[in-house]
């Protein structure tokens, strides 16, 4: 953007003034934002992962070497290269170096600086989701998920809910259910919600978060997709369910954590 607001100013001062000056606004506004869509089609097939000329890169490594992990890593570690040099020259042009082909000035040196360290961040930041996904698919929910954790029934008041489950465990979600089928969740930020003197005579259906309202999952899902579904609705935990609603069990995103550490090194 500064390479090309400095091309303007020296429009300005040149023979192409001329011509600006005569064209009608629309046609200067469209070669104005004609300019800046090549440059950013420019800068989008830096082969730099995760761009897409990083992706077409990525596409010809894993063509060679067959697998998508590998190729991921390499366009990865390009990408980071890249990102390094813009980060280099954006520190050269800080301290008045001229650049062939670049320039120089302080202004130039900071947007190098700043699309270096963007560039760095999306590659290191895609290749951990990619690494994470590896990992994680072919494994399926059953695998991962709780069993033995404590459920409530509708009718529980929150005196008994907060006496024979909260005190006693680290959960903090319960399911509800009702004949083996699960009706809702209830929280410990829920049961906060309720004025204590309320406990006694309030039940756990009153303030759970009924069925239809949560996300759930089926046990033979990949855990890949359960961390997609933790991650989009922003929760902590999944019901695993049958088509019927029959509750088998609950996955936790501690569960998921948990795995990703003991195979902390597939990661890489």
């Amino acid at each position: 953007m500064v390479l090309l607001a400095r091309g303007g100013l020296a429009a300005q001062n040149g023979p192409a003034a001329a011509l600006v000056a005569q064209m009608a606004p629309v046609l200067t506004i469209l070669l104005w934002l004609g300019t800046v869509n090549l440059l950013l089609a420019a800068f989008n097939m830096i082969p730099g992962f995760p761009l897409d000329g990083g992706r077409a890169l990525r596409a010809v490594f894993w063509a060679l070497s067959g697998s998508l992990r590998k190729a991921t890593r390499w366009a990865s570690w390009i990408g980071q290269s890249i990102a390094w040099l813009m980060i280099a020259l954006g520190a050269v042009l800080l301290f008045g170096v001229s650049v062939p082909y670049i320039g120089s000035g302080f202004s130039s040196g900071l947007w190098l600086l700043f699309i270096g360290w963007f560039l760095n961040s999306a590659s290191t930041h895609s290749y951990q989701q990619a690494a994470l996904r590896d990992v994680l698919t072919g494994v399926s929910v059953l695998r991962l998920m709780r069993r033995d954790l404590p459920t409530v029934a509708p009718t529980c008041t929150l005196t008994n809910l907060v006496q024979d489950h909260v005190m006693s465990r680290d959960d903090q979600a319960f399911p509800v259910l009702d004949n083996q089928m699960l009706i809702g969740i209830v929280t410990l930020d829920a049961v906060r919600r309720v004025p204590r003197e309320q406990w006694p005579t309030r039940r756990v259906e009153e303030i759970m978060t009924p069925q239809e309202q949560l996300a759930t999952i089926s046990p033979h899902e990949d855990a890949s997709e359960a961390m997609n579904k933790l991650i989009q609705r922003d929760v902590s935990h999944l019901p695993v369910v049958l088509d019927n609603c029959e509750f088998l069990g609950l996955l936790r995103r501690h569960d998921i954590i948990r795995w990703l550490q003991l195979n902390q090194e597939a990661i890489g």
